[in-house]
C-alpha cells in the first residue's frame, strides 16, 4: 500500500512497520531524504517519483512539528 494521506503514512510506519515516530527519528529521516545523491534516496526516487518523496518529506516534517509541540505524531 503507497500511503495518499498523512494518517495513511501515519498508520504505515506506527502500525504496520511499529516503528515508533520519535523526534530523532523524523529528524534522522529528514536529512537522509533530502540528500537525492544518497543511496537509499535515490532508489526511493527510482521507484516512486519526486512528487512522493515531497509528499514523504512533508509528512516527516508534519510528524516533527506534532512531536515538538508535544502532540502524539
Amino acid at each position: 500500500m503507497i500511503p495518499n494521506t498523512y494518517e495513511e503514512w501515519r498508520h504505515c510506519i506506527q502500525d504496520i512497520c511499529r516503528i515508533p515516530l520519535t523526534l530523532a527519528f523524523v529528524e534522522e529521516r529528514l536529512q537522509a531524504l533530502g540528500d537525492r545523491q544518497q543511496h537509499g534516496t535515490a532508489q526511493f526516487l527510482r521507484h516512486y517519483g519526486p512528487a512522493h518523496l515531497n509528499r514523504v518529506q512533508t509528512w516527516f516534517a508534519e510528524a516533527g512539528r506534532r512531536l515538538q509541540a508535544g502532540q502524539s505524531a
